[in-house]
């Protein structure tokens, strides 16, 4: 392969699959460009959470089922810790709504397995500019939107929402969620835009009508 004369440092790409053969072929294709470095292949979720920090990577590639925290909430927990980070999701599932819930936890791409590997490289160099890929097999499977439907909450927003109707400060939930008050502030913002709700009692009111505080013994 020729060699890139770019000054520029390779981006640094970790791959998060549990099944060895796909990670170590993505891996073996990916170390023959000299513009990307994969400094990591780990093999659940847990793994990523805990080393992301120390990794420092640019890119993850990251599959959604994988034993012990699955892909979606990783990708949460991980933008919380490092907000830059890019996750790419590498899936063989193509339905609307795994796409649309992975891009809705904060995927910017989704590359379904069986695209042909340039694809993947090619998904890399995009996402490494700033926007957000979704390979051909995935543009096809996600329907139109605007169509009035309601952008549906994650299960991380679900539990701040708890949180918050509860009446409890921004500091409070961070305190007990162990993250920052930036990142509870982030979330409630997307809540509140997610829900076209402008103000706490009218998120209180969203978690009362549609049974989020149900079970909790909370008294409003």
């Amino acid at each position: 392969m020729t060699k890139s004369t770019s000054s520029v440092a390779p981006a640094r790409v970790v791959i998060v699959d549990d099944h060895p053969m796909v990670a170590e072929g993505v891996e073996a294709i990916l170390q023959t460009y000299d513009d990307i470095d994969v400094i990591a292949t780990l093999s659940d979720g847990r793994q990523i959470i805990e080393q992301v920090e120390a990794l420092d990577p640019d890119v993850i590639l990251l599959d959604l089922n994988m034993p012990g925290i699955g892909g979606l909430s990783t990708t949460e927990i991980i933008l919380e810790r490092r907000p830059e980070t890019r996750i790419l999701i590498l899936s063989m599932h193509d339905s609307p709504e795994y796409i649309s819930s992975a891009l809705s936890h904060g995927a910017v791409g989704y590359v379904l397995k069986d695209v042909p590997t340039d694809e993947i490289k090619h998904a890399i160099d995009v996402v490494m500019t700033g926007q957000r890929y979704l390979c051909t097999g995935a543009q096809g499977s996600l329907t139109p939107s605007g169509d009035g439907a309601r952008e549906q909450l994650t299960n991380r927003e679900q539990t701040i929402l708890l949180q918050l109707a509860q009446g409890k400060s921004n500091k409070a939930v961070a305190s007990a969620l162990d993250i920052s008050v930036r990142t509870v502030e982030t979330h409630r913002a997307n809540i509140k835009r997610k829900l076209g709700i402008s103000s706490t009692a009218g998120l209180t009111r969203y978690a009362m009508e549609h049974g989020v505080l149900q079970g909790t013994g909370v008294q409003l």
